[in-house]
């Protein structure tokens, strides 16, 4: 006579009844242990940007960075009128204005400077990438060959000043 194999002790005090429950939640217990630990994911980041409706490469930072987690309101007005309203220099323009966290960001900055600018939070108006270099996010890709041109991501301050907050160097 063979006794059936039961992974839990079975006392003489569990009744039937008992056992039966106990047994019949092993196999949810077991795969809930067994499957991977699911990391919670983080909600995204909300970020407001003013842009050309036609412009690509505002498509393409856009898609970047909802990639590494910013979620957009999008206005497709141009952004020369809301640039000079936050106060940021003409020459440090670019295709498009952002707004995350209280701060601007101006043209293709990756979105680890954005993250990067989100966690040190310094006393600044933003980020700002003038111009459109090429092997920027948005600006990068085959249709640009895979060129990638030096770029710095300057840190702006409110009184316009800037200085490098990333150097971007093939």
């Amino acid at each position: 006579m063979s006794i059936p194999y039961s992974p839990l002790p079975l006392r003489a005090s569990h009744s039937g009844l008992q056992r039966r429950h106990l047994l019949a939640g092993l196999p949810a217990l077991a795969a809930v242990l067994a499957a991977p630990r699911l990391a919670r994911a983080a909600p995204a980041t909300p970020i407001e940007i003013w842009k050309d409706p036609s412009c690509g490469c505002c498509h393409d930072w856009i898609t970047h960075m909802e990639a590494n987690g910013f979620r957009f309101t999008v206005h497709d007005t141009g952004n020369n009128a809301v640039r000079a309203r936050l106060g940021l220099p003409q020459k440090l323009g670019s295709c498009h204005t952002a707004l995350v966290g209280g701060y601007l960001i101006e043209g293709h900055v990756p979105a680890a400077d954005v993250r990067a600018l989100l966690q040190q939070k310094p006393k600044a108006l933003g980020l700002a990438v003038p111009g459109m270099p090429v092997g920027s996010p948005g600006m990068d890709g085959p249709a640009y060959g895979n060129r990638r041109d030096p770029y710095d991501v300057l840190l702006v301050a409110r009184d316009g000043s800037t200085r490098v907050f990333k150097s971007y160097r093939t």
